[in-house]
């Protein structure tokens, strides 16, 4: 009896639902803490949840099949509405086909009505393309930013067969390439926005020379084609190229030289881009700076040397004139060691006469070793420089390849510019030594020969 009351109740829990079980539980849990439950009692709470989850499942079974009816009714539904939905996608493919059939039999019509015609509208179309080409690239653009939008829109109608163009709109193509070679010879003044170097807008004056350049403020101004704006270049050209830039805003009508750039502004780029003399300075690396420090030494030693040979020629002429009163130069002291050992012996005043020379002549000729070796020396770091450019240029070649010359052009111009600056120092050092050397050759001739004649007139006082 106590195993089949434990099997009942375990099959209570678990055939009655959770609902129900819960509600057992908790009126079980309830009726224990009240007072004890007997067997009958549970025995009977378990067939009365039997039979309500048999009550439960009823009606679903008939909520069930009420739904069954609604659910067939809205799949018939369904179904009729795929048919005329597949009947509608039937006809607008038969509609499609007929129509496809209609354009192309009026294509061909209209093909056949245009004859000679389809030929000229696709003649109108390559001129309206090529001139909205040259007409981007236009200086005259920043006057007429509009006909771009236009010949475009003409240049699509052109390319349609469902669209005839009208007279008007083929004029318009003819008006717009006269404009643009009656403008293309005059000179234009308005008020545009330029960017600077600095990259600041301003409203600026321009004035446009026909389709060749554009100035503001004495300058050249560039147009970037793909954005349209007007941009100043980068740097512009040398001096002699902008004198006509710089009259141009002045003038008042007379006829001054201009220089103009016929292929709208690309060689003024290309003249901005070559270096100026200190950008070429500094392609020489180092070794150009040591030559031309060598040639500003030279330079500077010539000079002072050559001023101090001019001061000393001026005392020396003017110490021909006064030989019994000696100075403070060369010829004076040589003339203050005669008057001091004339009274010696003929020999022995010869000697100290020629001493008094040889200690003059190394102070006049000063100077002018060290501007001859230099001369050889430039030369020879320019070779230096020149054969450093090529190892670098060789460098180059070895990592890169020499697909790109731009990769070899800083070796060589280092290679180049150090030969040129070694020669700029070398010839002139060459000249300033001749120079120089010519002047302190002739002083130290005449000290010779005072000397020689001091000694001469000695000789002939003895003889008397």
């Amino acid at each position: 009896m106590r195993r089949l009351i434990f099997l009942l109740t375990a099959m209570s829990f678990v055939i009655v639902p959770p609902a129900v079980h819960s509600q057992q539980a908790e009126q079980a849990n309830s009726a224990t803490s009240s007072k004890a439950i007997s067997v009958d009692e549970l025995l009977e709470k378990v067939r009365q949840g039997h039979r309500d989850d048999g009550v439960i499942n009823q009606q679903r079974i008939d909520a069930f099949r009420n739904q069954q009816a609604q659910q067939q009714r809205l799949l018939n539904e369904t179904v009729e509405q795929r048919r005329q939905a597949e009947a509608l996608s039937l006809q607008r493919e038969n509609q499609f086909e007929q129509n496809d059939q209609q354009i192309t039999l009026l294509q061909e019509r209209l093909s056949e009505r245009l004859g000679s015609l389809k030929e000229l509208f696709g003649v109108l179309q390559l001129v309206a393309n090529d001139t909205q080409g040259q007409f981007d690239n236009s200086l005259i653009q920043i006057h007429y930013p509009q006909r771009s939008e236009r010949l475009n829109a003409f240049s699509q109608k052109m390319g349609q067969t469902t669209e005839l163009p009208t007279v008007e709109e083929i004029e318009s193509l003819w008006f717009e390439l006269q404009r643009e070679m009656t403008e293309s010879g005059k000179i234009v003044q308005s008020t545009q926005t330029v960017l600077d170097r600095q990259g600041q807008e301003a409203q600026v004056p321009v004035i446009r020379i026909g389709t060749f350049n554009l100035i503001s403020d004495g300058k050249y101004i560039q147009r970037i084609a793909e954005t349209g704006r007007l941009v100043e270049y980068p740097r512009q050209p040398s001096n002699r190229y902008m004198s006509g830039a710089q009259q141009l805003a002045d003038n008042d009508g007379e006829l001054i030289p201009f220089t103009i750039d016929p292929v709208r502004g690309q060689l003024i780029s290309l003249m901005g881009a070559a270096p100026d003399l200190r950008e070429r300075v500094e392609q020489g690396g180092v070794i150009g700076y040591i030559i031309l420090a060598l040639g500003a030494v030279v330079v500077l030693t010539a000079l002072v040397r050559f001023i101090i040979l001019l001061v000393e020629d001026r005392r020396i002429k003017h110490q021909l004139s006064h030989l019994d009163q000696p100075g403070n130069n060369a010829l004076g002291r040589v003339v203050k060691v005669y008057q001091d050992n004339k009274n010696d012996g003929l020999e022995s005043l010869e000697l100290k006469l020629g001493e008094a020379v040889l200690r003059e002549v190394p102070r006049i000729s000063r100077g002018l070793s060290f501007i001859k070796i230099s001369a050889a020396i430039a030369p020879l770091l320019g070779l230096l420089g020149t054969v450093t450019g090529m190892i670098i240029t060789f460098q180059a070649i070895t990592l890169f390849g020499a697909g790109d010359p731009k990769l070899m052009a800083g070796g060589i111009s280092q290679a180049l510019v150090t030969t040129v600056l070694g020669l700029t120092v070398a010839i002139p050092s060459l000249l300033l030594h001749n120079v120089v050397s010519d002047k302190a050759t002739k002083l130290s001739q005449i000290i010779e020969q005072e000397a020689v004649a001091l000694v001469a007139m000695q000789a002939e006082q003895a003889a008397e």
